[in-house]
């Protein structure tokens, strides 16, 4: 079969919908993935999200799984976390969560299980060889459908136990998936919800379901101050990844929220080594540090980071994006309400508002994570180019893109692995270190034909 080899990305697969998503597409991609990763008989997990064309596809899927002879279990609209509970709760290995995350509602795609893990690189590359050469096997298997959402639910109650403080917080779901399921969970725990967009809608009319983009936290800022709550939370399309806004309006990137997690964690896991992804603060790096653990740089991606957490039998880390990954009290997935109810219990167990917690933090001036277009057949070029060319200069990290180390700061470039872009962010110990190391980042970007402006 023909499709759209660009849509099988590092560490899932993603695309448009009619175009390089139609049912045959998803049929095939369940019965390639069944015939390489899946052992005979085996059952196959499939969940989706609340998109209008997820059902469509998952069906589809379900059908392809079964017409290569496994068993679909089809636990219907369900955030991601418990699609990976549910393989945990039954002891399913394989699985295909239909998904495009945060990306716009045309957008869908696949998140394909193995291992307890998800497939990634040369894994989903080895699907896409299958699919083109119709290595699909043949049998007969079965469908069926089974609940996990009450299970989840139940298995977060049991292992988020909150201290005497009582909690208000600002829940934005971005009318994605977690709507569903996640102010019901955050009521379980005893907090007082005030609910922003918790009307599941995959049009998503107010804004996309990304947290990492500051103007999707916006609204969440406003409801933070005008209610006087403790703090915000906000949730991306398939309740994977969070983020956090707290009591004065402030944004709590990824990596000064693993600083309060890796506070709780490391001093029962004294000498740990740490995984730190290469989009992440220096501020993250030196708290590590200070706390008794062995940081080291690597890359971006959930599949890449799990599957090197369970290389290392690492406890804990996290994402810029907002992916967070416990493994000392948790199953090693990603699970934005399970981050949610750690966050609170540190919160919930302390009579200090989140600004505080964090003030004795340094304030490095630092960029968002800022995504620059570029297309999908030369951004790899690209990085690849900055990297050989800022090596004859500085010393350079080079784990995934570009970190660029300066006296005052470091700067990244690398290419995004979900989207047709770079993804660049600058930290400095100045206002005016900062705009150096913009303004060389910008000046090497600019060189190279395709790459859009850099909107710092």
């Amino acid at each position: 079969m023909e499709v759209n080899p660009a849509i099988f990305r590092e560490y899932d697969i993603r695309g448009v919908v009619g175009t390089d998503l139609t049912p045959d597409v998803a049929a095939a991609i369940a019965g390639a993935y069944a015939g390489g990763y899946t052992a005979e008989g085996d059952e196959v997990v499939v969940g989706r999200d609340n998109r209008d064309h997820s059902p469509m596809l998952a069906a589809a899927v379900a059908q392809g799984l079964a017409s290569a002879g496994r068993t679909a279990v089809e636990i219907g609209t369900v955030i991601t976390p418990a699609f990976y509970f549910a393989r945990v709760h039954w002891g399913i290995d394989g699985g295909v969560m239909v998904t495009a995350s945060h990306n716009p509602s045309e957008f869908n795609g696949f998140k394909l299980g193995g291992g307890f893990g998800t497939l990634h690189g040369e894994q989903i590359q080895e699907v896409l060889r299958r699919v083109r050469s119709d290595a699909i096997p043949s049998g007969r298997g079965a469908v069926e459908a089974r609940e996990i959402n009450e299970a989840y639910g139940a298995m977060l109650g049991e292992k988020i136990r909150l201290g005497p403080r009582r909690l208000k917080v600002a829940l934005d779901c971005g009318n994605g998936t977690a709507s569903l399921v996640a102010p019901e969970v955050l009521a379980s725990w005893g907090v007082d919800v005030v609910p922003l967009y918790c009307d599941s809608d995959p049009r998503f009319p107010n804004h996309h379901p990304d947290p990492v983009d500051p103007r999707n936290l916006a609204d969440l800022i406003g409801v933070v101050r005008e209610e006087g709550c403790d703090l915000g939370i906000g949730l991306d399309g398939d309740g994977d990844r969070i983020g956090v806004v707290d009591d004065k309006g402030r944004i709590i990137w990824g990596d000064l929220l693993m600083v309060l997690y890796w506070r709780e964690i490391l001093p029962q896991h004294p000498g740990a080594q740490v995984i730190v992804e290469v989009k992440c603060s220096q501020v993250l790096v030196e708290e590590v540090i200070r706390l008794g653990g062995r940081p080291f740089f690597y890359r971006t991606g959930h599949s890449l980071i799990k599957a090197k957490m369970r290389e290392i039998g690492a406890v804990f880390t996290g994402e810029m994006s907002g992916h967070m990954f416990f493994a000392d009290e948790y199953f090693g997935f990603d699970d934005a309400l399970y981050a949610a109810g750690r966050l609170l219990r540190i919160l919930s167990n302390s009579e200090l508002p989140l600004s505080k917690l964090l003030a004795d933090v340094p304030d490095y001036p630092v960029t968002p994570e800022v995504r620059v277009p570029c297309p999908d057949d030369v951004k790899f070029a690209v990085v690849a180019s900055l990297v050989e060319g800022f090596k004859k200069e500085y010393e350079v990290v080079d784990v995934d893109g570009a970190r660029v180390l300066f006296d005052e700061g470091w700067g990244l470039v690398r290419a995004s692995n979900t989207q047709p872009a770079l993804v660049v962010r600058a930290e400095a110990r100045s206002e005016s270190g900062l705009g150096r190391i913009k303004a060389i980042l910008s000046a090497a970007l600019v060189e190279h034909p395709g790459v859009g402006r850099v909107e710092w």
